[in-house]
């Protein structure tokens, strides 16, 4: 039997507030940009940087509570997996998405503790579980994507 694996672990900075929307069954679910850096020197010793930027998704009380606590520049850890998906745009052409789709988030840091002192660290930190919240597990997530859509083309609600 062959094994596989699907897990995310990225610790990043948002890049803007998390948007929370509802499907018409009531069900939330919030997403928000998180970049991640990595820098190295090159060949001539200057400090080179790339940042990639991922879209973070999240569902039911996890949503929730990432659209009460998150804002643009805290730092956050999310565990997760890598989800993608395809769609027709607005314009019929086909379009494939690739999400994180958040199990767990840790709130490390706010963008005000971090201006405020950038040596704070009280060890305190905020987390939210998908596990410790409210889930259903026989949520049809396609169904419930293309429901929540302002269009009838499976878009994403947001």
């Amino acid at each position: 039997m062959s094994r596989t694996l699907n897990k995310v672990m990225l610790i990043g900075n948002v890049g803007r507030d998390p948007d929370l929307k509802y499907t018409p069954s009531r069900i939330p679910v919030t997403s928000f940009r998180l970049a991640t850096s990595e820098t190295w020197k090159d060949r001539e010793g200057k400090v080179q940087e790339h940042t990639d930027w991922h879209t973070i998704v999240a569902w039911r009380g996890l949503a929730e509570v990432i659209h009460r606590l998150v804002k643009k520049g805290s730092r956050v850890y999310i565990e997760g997996r890598i989800q993608t998906r395809s769609f027709d745009d607005k314009t019929g052409n086909r379009r494939h998405v690739v999400e994180i789709l958040a199990d767990n988030m840790l709130l490390l840091e706010t963008r005000k503790t971090r201006d405020e002192d950038d040596s704070y660290d009280d060890g305190k930190t905020l987390l939210g579980e998908q596990s410790d919240y409210d889930l259903d597990l026989s949520l049809d997530f396609d169904s419930d994507l293309s429901i929540g859509s302002s269009s009838t083309s499976g878009e994403f609600p947001f």
